[in-house]
């Protein structure tokens, strides 16, 4: 069964650096947002990942569209939880699966123990 997900690009970058923990994550349908594709284009730069270009080809058709509601909902769950440390791409990311009904597939500690989240150690 496939599910979907929005994926953190903490997960992106597990998957293209072959984590063995995420393999069961790679026939899911990917859902990302412009924040994370920026994430994304940094992160494989940083890496100096030989196939950079196809690779930021292939995620760009995943980017769906992020509604204003959800970045201000957003932005007031990261004030309350700024002790968390939480970055704004996660945020927006957080409640843009919330909105959308799915789970949010990250790695990132800051949201192991939060609802509505897949976490998935490294």
């Amino acid at each position: 069964m496939t599910n979907t997900f929005v994926f953190d690009t903490y997960a992106l970058v597990e998957i293209i650096n072959g984590n063995r923990n995420y393999i069961k994550y790679l026939n899911d349908k990917i859902i990302i947002n412009n924040f994370i594709f920026a994430e994304l284009c940094y992160a494989l730069e940083k890496m100096k990942y030989p196939d950079a270009d196809v690779l930021t080809q292939a995620y760009s058709n995943f980017i769906y569209p992020i509604k204003p509601s959800i970045i201000k909902e957003s932005m007031k769950f990261r004030y309350k939880n700024k002790s968390k440390n939480l970055s704004i791409t996660d945020c927006v990311s957080f409640f843009m699966a919330k909105s959308l009904g799915i789970k949010f597939l990250t790695g990132d500690k800051e949201f192991e123990n939060i609802g509505d989240v897949e976490f998935v150690r490294k």
